[in-house]
């Protein structure tokens, strides 16, 4: 064993150089899990390859030995997906960190898959501060290509949809270690669209690594307005944030909308604010949107149930951040050190009593909370954040926390919603409750692309 040990670091070393593998017990311990708050599983191996070459001959030797390969962005998921379940070879991306393009007529972008979303914020600020991407609420060292496979969502959701519908091609390493570019990229030297072919993009989205290894990827950019301003409707019975959304977003106006709501500092309690955003390139715009967002919902304001929340400019300034540094310095209101989200993707309409279930299972576990939704695609769908935070140092919270993940999980598939970035344990009771033919075809479509299961496995496992 110890000998076939040696054959892999040092094929691993002969395909990186020395400097970019490690077997080391701390680095080991580093990529054995993520920010989250499950538990640790440790690799044999780390390996940071620099091109999608590198990457292919790391794949063929894990083939070879059978052993396997978990790709990893940031590791920013919270809840374990690129813990290496099986051990094998943790592949750390960000040395593939290039914007290779932006065609800037056809509004898109390509870019390696180590490439953050701070890193191509800058580089669109400084070289194209007329165009912008669907920038999620991550931090900066958050990585696209890790945002976009597990279908995250970002600023421009709300009219465009998930970011992973903002995808216009991809170049995967296949589980067998071909590389494989899909898109209009497979025949044209134009990375610009998905359609009209057969679309294969999906096979790799969603799947959490386990159908191949995402190298390059193209993104549709946007006009990036001059001005951005935002206003925010406040309830109290979460029975009418359905009815209102839906009026803001039939006017679409609104680039992007927010709910969310906490019990502390006390001045949020119990109610419920939507944060409303509008951009435009002169003072005239914004003021004709926010007129139409006024109307739409005066209604209620006569009925004196809702209304607008007076902004000072400070205030503003941070709720208009991009990223917002504030959400996890509201989050850490226990100073452990973390937080940890469920995070269903949900019809607008069962937000009322998923908020119920929500909150009476906070009290259940006795935790303070916080709760954030992005609309998508004009509110054909929620992305819900349910924020728990934790002390790092105290192992019982970590596992009242866990508890209490799993039961919002459960209460979001029990309402029809689908949690977002599924741990094991409930990637496992989706499975269960899919239907059949579903995911029988999952497993068809694994068996065929990784027949020797050496991607990410134990993810999206069907037995």
């Amino acid at each position: 064993m110890s000998n076939m040990k040696d054959e892999i670091y040092d094929s691993l070393a002969k395909i990186v150089g020395e400097k970019y593998v490690s077997n080391r017990e701390e680095e080991l311990y580093f990529y054995s899990n993520d920010m989250g708050c499950l538990e640790p599983y440790k690799p044999s191996y780390v390996v940071l390859p620099k091109t999608v070459e590198e990457v292919q001959q790391i794949v063929k030797l894990a083939n070879k030995y059978k052993i396997p390969v978990v790709p990893r962005g940031s590791g920013l998921s919270l809840t374990g997906l690129v813990r290496p379940l099986r051990g094998g070879i943790v592949i750390d991306l960000k040395r593939m960190n290039r914007i290779l393009e932006v065609n800037e007529k056809c509004r898109y972008v390509i870019i390696e898959a180590g490439v953050t979303t701070g890193m191509l914020k800058g580089y669109l600020e400084k070289n194209y501060p007329h165009l912008k991407f669907s920038m999620p609420e991550a931090p900066p060292s958050a990585t696209i290509v890790g945002n976009i496979v597990i279908h995250g969502q970002g600023r421009l959701a709300q009219q465009y949809g998930f970011n992973s519908d903002m995808v216009n091609g991809l170049e995967i390493v296949l589980p067998t270690g071909e590389i494989c570019r899909i898109g209009s990229c497979s025949l044209s030297r134009y990375w610009f669209t998905r359609a009209p072919l057969p679309d294969l993009i999906g096979i790799f989205l969603g799947w959490l690594g386990t159908t191949g290894i995402i190298t390059k990827l193209s993104i549709k950019l946007y006009p990036n307005k001059k001005l951005r301003d935002i206003e925010i409707f406040i309830l109290d019975d979460e029975e009418l944030v359905p009815p209102v959304i839906s009026k803001v977003t039939f006017t679409e106006m609104a680039e992007d909308i927010l709910i969310w709501g906490q019990p502390y500092p006390p001045i949020y309690r119990g109610f419920h604010h939507i944060s409303i955003y509008i951009t435009g390139d002169t003072e005239e715009e914004l003021e004709f949107k926010r007129d139409i967002i006024f109307s739409s919902v005066n209604e209620y304001i006569k009925r004196k149930v809702g209304g607008f929340l007076a902004l000072t400019p400070d205030f503003k300034s941070i709720l208009t951040e991009t990223p917002q540094s504030s959400a996890t310095r509201v989050a850490d209101v226990k100073r452990g050190g973390g937080f940890v989200y469920a995070g269903p993707i949900i019809p607008l309409e069962i937000y009322p009593e998923l908020y119920r279930r929500l909150i009476r299972i906070a009290a259940k576990y006795e935790t303070t909370w916080s709760i954030f939704g992005r609309i998508i695609g004009r509110g054909h769908a929620v992305m819900l954040g349910f924020i728990i935070p934790f002390n790092r140092a105290d192992i019982n919270d970590i596992q009242k926390v866990r508890k209490a993940l799993y039961e919002c999980d459960i209460a979001a598939l029990d309402l029809g919603g689908i949690p977002w970035k599924p741990s094991i344990e409930i990637q496992k009771e989706i499975l269960k409750r899919m239907d059949p033919a579903a995911r029988s075809l999952l497993l068809k479509i694994k068996n065929m692309l990784d027949p020797n299961n050496i991607c990410n496995p134990g993810n999206w496992e069907v037995t």
